[in-house]
């Protein structure tokens, strides 16, 4: 019996240890790494930023994990042509990146798509079983008139459409219609500006809640400064503003918003892995950026 004791409490001590944790949290989120982008003119992403100011911009993608649902928010991309393009360093593909995150492709059960760009949207054909989750008003528009004469298609990979479609025809794809939608429990999705067409970010409520913004906010600067990103035109940058303050007053505030493309983001928490970090309580915020900030030179 004492043997037997020893070994049902060893058991328990396992389970426990390999269980996520998540207090106060519906979700463990996880930072997952994919490629870089590096000596990125800062100019392209903050209006006013200095004409040298370059930046290291981090392609990345969110695990979302609970005790029956694996969901990522946003999938990457796979494509030779936009590697070439960019210049993208460092690259693994998603679906080897979600491994190394200790996730089979396979057990990702849902898809929240931020928007169509090729680095958030490219990446969806390497988890066939997933769901698909993305704004209605996306998907009609990029279905459709964006490639009629007078569209606007930038940065949208037409493979990555078709895609889309053949999986909106086997049933694999939900269109969101709104703002402040729960599409799973505890985790909401919120429309942000006309980056594209309608773009999302999302909202992990717990204790504490986090925004998971995409390129609704590029960089912790952004957010910090109030400023809005440099892609978005003129007519929509004031609602890229009221977006972000939106995420400020969810997540109470900046140190609880993970931008899109920040690389801070995986220095300040901790390492799972050679390109994962665990969301979690954040450490002080970083001092403002300067010329020896490893982020910014």
């Amino acid at each position: 019996m004492k043997f037997g004791g020893q070994l049902l409490t060893a058991v328990c001590a396992i389970l426990l240890l390999s269980a996520p944790n998540l207090e106060g949290q519906p979700y463990r989120i996880s930072a997952v790494r994919y490629g870089n982008l590096s000596d990125f003119s800062l100019r392209g992403l903050l209006p006013d930023a200095g004409e040298d100011e370059t930046v290291d911009i981090a392609l990345a993608f969110w695990l979302l994990e609970s005790d029956d649902r694996t969901v990522l928010f946003d999938s990457g991309f796979f494509r030779q042509a936009w590697l070439e393009q960019f210049d993208v360093s460092d690259f693994l593909r998603p679906d080897r990146a979600v491994r190394e995150a200790g996730v089979d492709p396979g057990e990702v059960t849902d898809i929240v798509i931020s928007h169509a760009h090729w680095d958030h949207m490219g990446g969806i054909e390497l988890f066939p079983t997933a769901t698909i989750w993305i704004q209605a008003e996306e998907y009609a528009y990029y279905t459709g008139p964006a490639w009629q004469a007078d569209g606007r298609s930038g940065g949208i990979d037409r493979e990555d459409i078709r895609h889309l479609v053949d999986r909106n025809l086997d049933g694999g794809v939900r269109l969101i219609e709104g703002d402040g939608i729960e599409i799973l429990p505890g985790l909401k999705v919120h429309t942000g500006a006309r980056h594209t067409w309608a773009s999302q970010f999302v909202e992990v409520v717990g204790d504490p809640t986090w925004i998971l913004a995409s390129d609704n906010a590029y960089l912790y600067r952004g957010l910090r400064e109030r400023r809005p990103s440099a892609t978005f035109s003129p007519s929509d940058r004031d609602a890229n503003l009221r977006a972000m303050a939106e995420m400020l007053e969810l997540a109470g505030d900046t140190l609880h918003v993970i931008p899109g493309h920040d690389a801070m983001q995986f220095e300040r928490f901790p390492s799972t892995g050679p390109r994962v970090v665990r969301i979690t309580q954040p450490s002080p915020p970083p001092r403002p950026p300067g010329p020896r900030d490893p982020a910014y030179r």
